[in-house]
């Protein structure tokens, strides 16, 4: 893909993470929830990728995304320093949610985590699932 052209909301998604101290623990090893943070990165800059504005969203319609549901395979971990490529792809679209394949790998290729996650859209006022607007996502087909 190259730097010029947009990205698709179907388009597998990368987002670079360098591994700081405020990332580790005291061995310099990645403390678990970083990863969380790593990801969650990636998807608020998948969304930016794609035009998409989650505090205007939120603003002008109510809505905002909440993890719903994860489910994480801890297979090697990321050190101080490392260098980190975290990516996100939409696996499924239903109507009041949307499931993203994440992976976090070294810069080396090496996988280190692999995620399924669902974010729910929620009305924050009531904090109850809605539906996603149809035109919220362009080219995010429907299922």
């Amino acid at each position: 893909m190259s730097d010029n052209a947009p990205i698709l909301a179907t388009d597998p998604f990368q987002w670079p993470v360098r591994v700081y101290w405020e990332d580790t623990d005291a061995g310099g090893v990645v403390y678990h929830a970083s990863y969380l943070r790593f990801m969650e990165r990636a998807r608020s800059e998948w969304l930016r990728g794609l035009g998409i504005s989650q505090s205007a969203v939120k603003e002008s319609t109510g809505l905002a995304f909440l993890v719903r549901d994860m489910q994480i395979d801890f297979l090697r971990a990321a050190l101080l320093d490392d260098e980190l490529s975290v990516s996100v792809e939409v696996k499924e679209r239903r109507a009041a949610s949307i499931l993203f394949a994440q992976t976090i790998r070294r810069a080396d290729g090496v996988e280190l985590i692999r995620a399924k996650v669902r974010v729910a859209c929620v009305d924050v006022n009531r904090m109850r699932p809605v539906q996603i607007p149809a035109d919220l996502i362009p080219g995010l087909p429907h299922q």
